[in-house]
């Protein structure tokens, strides 16, 4: 028996059952589907793409993979030089590991020990967002604020390491000068916020925090699993305020494989590097830097560089802002637009019930969640196709 993510086993509808896939679509044996989400917003070029498929397929001719314990491989080396190469200022440091979860994970234990190295042991807490959510593991759902993903936490009660503030200066300044002290890092989804009702907020929040961290001297964390690679219309956020790790996943592989890199600036690696073996980041997921997974990662990236996927972005944008110009109902709270994400939150979450199905039935996979409807797709998609997943979202409250 397959135990289905985020359903009530007992009460669940049947999932749809895919067959085949190719560019934007998604095939059942009696429906042809656009992806609007896709697949939990990684699958950034689309299914079957033959460069991708290449990619995959010459590796697993050479061998899919080796532990990165005392081993190493040519693509796991070419892809931590591309991220150093294609990432901003002196974020360099590479760590791989299998999911965009641990990878926050680990960016928490980094930022962390980078502190227990210096002697700084008081410094346990993190400054998060609220409505954050960083992942289903332990420690991010700690640093989540999302009861609706996170409520078996109230077992432990409230945590005495996690702070969380809304995306507001004021509220951010406060809590720097209360905690600053015990802080060793302020993790953020940037600009964006996913899982957690896909809030979006102004880049005034995260300059004014970087300039915080650097006065009192704590780590700034990007989660950038969802938000990198594009879809807040920025290459990265990380581009235009200069984080201490930045944590990628989801469309680093184009959607092909799960893995995540954690990427430290020189100053925090240089935290670990000592002839300590104590200061040593004992950490390693047992698929940290899959041959595959880094020979698709590359050649993904090369696709967005080569094949101008910003452009492609600005013009999904600018459709979506065209096609929703206007768009009011009743039951609809507010629209929000940001890059390749629209988002239309109702009032009543119930409002959205038999959306998927309505959906499916116009040829478009949608996943709502909360009192959200929205769409993530392929960057590949054409304007035609875009309108037809619009369409359906604004159909639904017509119907």
């Amino acid at each position: 028996m397959i135990w289905y993510p985020y359903q009530q086993m007992k009460t669940m509808r049947a999932p749809y059952e895919i067959v085949d896939a190719e560019g934007v679509f998604l095939y059942t044996r009696d429906q042809k589907l656009i992806d609007s989400v896709s697949s939990w917003w990684s699958v950034i070029h689309g299914y079957k793409h033959p460069a991708l498929n290449e990619a995959i397929i010459s590796q697993v001719n050479r061998f899919s993979h080796v532990m990165l314990g005392g081993l190493t491989h040519a693509p796991v080396q070419r892809l931590s030089q591309k991220l150093e190469e294609f990432l901003p200022g002196d974020l360099d440091c590479c760590f791989f590991s299998d999911s965009g979860s641990v990878a926050v994970e680990v960016a928490l234990k980094m930022a962390l020990q980078y502190y227990m190295n210096r002697g700084e042991r008081q410094r346990t807490m993190i400054l998060a967002l609220e409505h954050a959510y960083h992942g289903d593991t332990f420690k991010t759902m700690e640093a989540g604020d999302d009861e609706d993903y996170h409520f078996v936490l109230n077992a432990y009660g409230s945590s005495q390491h996690v702070v969380h503030i809304p995306t507001d200066t004021g509220a951010l300044e406060q809590a720097f000068s209360r905690y600053h002290e015990r802080l060793n890092c302020l993790l953020v989804e940037p600009l964006l916020q996913g899982a957690g009702g896909m809030r979006m907020y102004d880049l005034s929040f995260l300059k004014r925090a970087r300039e915080l961290c650097d006065q009192y001297g704590v780590l700034l964390i990007f989660d950038e699993v969802a938000t990198g690679f594009g879809r807040t219309g920025n290459r990265f956020v990380a581009d235009l305020v200069l984080p201490d790790i930045l944590v990628l996943g989801k469309a680093l592989t184009g959607g092909y494989i799960g893995h995540a890199a954690t990427v430290a600036s020189r100053k925090v690696f240089a935290g670990f590097y000592d002839d300590d073996p104590c200061h040593a980041l004992m950490h390693g997921p047992t698929f940290m830097g899959n041959a595959l997974a880094c020979s698709v990662a590359l050649k993904s990236i090369e696709l967005f560089e080569n094949q101008d996927y910003m452009s492609k972005i600005h013009r999904i944008e600018k459709v979506t802002r065209r096609e929703m110009a206007g768009f009011s109902h009743p039951s609809v709270k507010e629209v929000r637009i940001m890059g390749g994400c629209v988002c239309v939150e109702v009032f009543d979450p119930a409002s959205l019930n038999g959306y998927q199905q309505f959906a499916y039935e116009h040829g478009v996979f949608s996943r709502p969640f909360l009192n959200c409807m929205y769409a993530m797709v392929p960057y590949v998609i054409t304007e035609a196709e875009l309108i037809q997943v619009l369409d359906t979202m604004k159909a639904w409250f017509s119907r």
